[in-house]
């Protein structure tokens, strides 16, 4: 290989090794230059200012995980409206009919969710 190839390389391990050590700093000087005075106190989970009540490993219904997952689900189907939008008068009528279906496809999925009870709190 040619050094100039090598030398366009550079520049990217300069970037590693300087978020490296700046990395290293942030993670040790604390541990040398904080003081160290625990107490029992201070060795308490700290829960929003309040002592915490009862087991940390409490259960949760499903329901949260499954609004979590229906939010994600949406919300990263929509990142693809965004590059769609910036290219749309480019792409002419065929870029509104593809899109046209993939909000149905995505209407379609959140009538499903919708009929199935997903967005009901109480049940």
């Amino acid at each position: 290989m040619p050094d100039g190839i090598l030398l366009e390389y550079v520049p990217i391990l300069t970037l590693i090794l300087v978020g490296l050590g700046i990395g290293g700093v942030a993670l040790i000087a604390p541990q040398l230059l904080a003081p160290k005075r625990p107490s029992r106190r201070k060795q308490l989970p700290y829960e929003s200012g309040m002592i915490p009540i009862g087991p940390a490993q409490r259960r949760f219904p499903v329901k949260f995980y499954l609004i979590a997952l229906l939010f994600i689900l949406f919300d990263i189907e929509i990142i693809f409206f965004y590059p769609w939008a910036l290219q749309v008068r480019s792409l002419k009528t065929l870029a509104l009919v593809e899109m046209g279906l993939f909000v149905l496809i995505l209407l379609i999925g959140y009538i499903y969710a919708w009929r199935k009870g997903a967005f009901e709190w109480e049940r």
